[in-house]
């Protein structure tokens, strides 16, 4: 089994050591172009595009890369085809250019896949006008990939599917990714161009001369301490908590926070190849089951999130019923129970609300920058739209930082492997296309620095340990959580949170992290506590 080598640049591994990186803001914290809080799709895309224009720039994130709504999205990188009905044409064309752009550059990270949307007589949208939108959807994304399909070709094409009530289908593709992993994609490119990213490190407040904003204070979670930065600009992409941040200069409150909830089922149980749609016969809102990691999801809800926003989101009684009646309803003969539940999760969306009395799915799904005083706020959009809304919150930022060009470049997101799929150390030609998609150049890597037996993959997920291994030693690990529900999903995949592979883990931790026993023992617990209370199943 390998040891733990020396510290390696960034350059190398995509993160740098997170000690010395602490260091290094202790000895030379005052000199940045940007700070941005936040370390979700939004402030990885921004810290991508900043640092690819020269500019010295440092992301910090409260908890860990992703951990929040970024972790938990539909997994979806998509068009938004419903937002043709609400006018929004140029939300859907954008989303639809970025979606295209985003599988030619990280095939194996996002891959296309195909949505059977079910028709009822007498259900809008019908056969007709739904053909209509599709062709305007295709049309926008340049491709020609929609169809109708028979009750018949959907009966024979999803085993067990009921089509009671169902006069067909229409077919039309989008794309599936591991959203938690496109983050640490985006920042380990952003590393690479001169950027750095640091988690567990919390902004405690804004640094504030004369009514401008000049830094922030940041406290290291782990260990307690602060200290200030300051800069040209701070840009606030927070999320849900962007309000918290902005309201040290500005007390207006715009994000409506709204949760939506997931199912984690046996694929064996519910065996689709690919999405089926249909709207929800209780509120009409667009209900998925699709095949995601080897199981297959059911979602998702749209409800107002109450919870304190500092709690990781957990799906309620209410969300799992009614996720498990449209299960019932289309695949009624399959007897799915709680009990074949692997797992949940729950995301918390930051929509910009326009009235608590609007119906959440009605909301609309454009992102908004505001300018206060040297501080930027960047909240909503899509996780498709990621670049777009990272270049519209530097331009924001442009009056603080001189001479930046930030207009639109048409580098790509992620620099072109140099290795392929036919290249890596493996006889299976699709999963090292995946490895290159989650990993970029690194994947030779993983492969070369495997334990003996750690290239199985396991159960019936396409991640084996040696992706733990290298996320334990090259990917700014802290916790055990970090490693089996971001860096890896197998704490979403597998029964009981994966607690099958502790022995293996404590094992890779101990090598990797130089956790001794008392240390994984209370990673255990915390992980198992946060499993329980989060992605679990509510009590009954």
């Amino acid at each position: 089994m390998p040891s733990r080598g020396p510290a390696v640049s960034a350059q190398s591994t995509g993160f740098p050591d997170r000690d010395a990186l602490w260091q290094s803001l202790r000895e030379d914290g005052r000199d940045r172009d940007i700070v941005v809080v936040g370390g979700g799709i939004i402030g990885a895309g921004i810290l991508r595009e900043a640092a690819r224009r020269g500019l010295k720039t440092l992301l910090v994130e409260q908890r860990d890369f992703a951990w929040g709504t970024s972790s938990r999205s539909s997994k979806m990188v998509h068009g938004g085809l419903r937002y043709i009905s609400h006018g929004d044409i140029r939300l859907t064309r954008d989303s639809l250019r970025e979606r295209e752009r985003l599988l030619r550059e990280a095939p194996g990270l996002i891959e296309r896949m195909g949505y059977h949307f079910t028709l009822r007589k007498g259900v809008f949208p019908g056969r007709l006008p739904f053909s209509l939108v599709l062709w305007l959807y295709d049309k926008l994304a340049g491709i020609k990939d929609h169809r109708y399909f028979s009750r018949e070709s959907l009966a024979r094409h999803y085993r067990g599917v009921s089509v009671e009530g169902v006069t067909g289908a229409m077919y039309y593709t989008d794309t599936v990714t591991d959203d938690a992993r496109l983050v640490l994609r985006v920042l380990q490119e952003a590393i690479a161009a001169g950027g750095a990213a640091i988690n567990y490190c919390k902004a405690q407040s804004l640094l504030n001369e004369q009514g401008k904003v000049t830094g922030v204070v940041l406290q290291d979670a782990e260990s307690g301490e602060q200290l200030e930065v300051c800069c040209k600009a701070v840009i606030n992409a927070t999320g849900a908590w962007a309000d918290r941040l902005r309201n040290e200069v500005n007390p207006e409150k715009r994000i409506r926070p709204l949760r939506g909830s997931h199912l984690v089922l046996p694929h064996g149980k519910l065996p689709v190849t690919d999405s089926l749609s249909l709207l929800h016969p209780v509120d009409k809102r667009p209900v998925f089951i699709f095949p995601w990691e080897g199981a297959t999801v059911v979602g998702t809800t749209d409800l107002d999130h109450g919870d304190d926003i500092d709690q990781e989101a957990s799906i309620c009684t209410r969300e799992l019923d009614y996720l498990l009646q449209i299960v019932h309803l289309m695949f009624p003969d399959a007897g799915i129970t709680r009990d074949d539940i692997i797992s949940t999760w729950a995301g918390v969306r930051p929509v910009i609300g326009s009235d608590k009395s609007t119906d959440p799915s009605k909301e609309r799904r454009d992102h908004a920058v505001w300018v206060d005083g040297g501080l930027v706020t960047v909240s909503g959009g899509k996780l498709t739209t990621f670049r777009l809304i990272a270049l519209d919150a530097l331009a924001a930022a442009g009056p603080s930082l001189g001479e930046v060009s930030i207009r639109e470049a048409s580098d790509a997101i992620f620099r072109a492997p140099s290795i392929s799929a036919g290249q890596l150390d493996t006889v299976d030609g699709q999963w090292a296309q995946r490895l290159i998609g989650r990993y970029g150049d690194h994947a030779a890597a993983l492969l070369r620095e495997a334990g003996a037996g750690e290239l199985q993959q396991i159960g019936d997920t396409q991640f084996c340990l040696a992706e733990c291994r290298w996320a334990a030693r090259n990917e700014a690990v802290q916790h055990l959580d970090d490693l089996l529900l971001r860096r890896t999903r197998l704490g979403s995949l597998l029964p009981a949170g994966g607690e099958s592979l502790f022995p293996a883990l404590e094992s890779i931790c101990a090598t990797e992290l130089h956790w001794d026993r008392a240390r994984w023992q209370a990673e255990e617990a915390r992980y198992r506590e946060i499993w329980r209370n989060h992605y679990s199943l509510p009590a009954a």
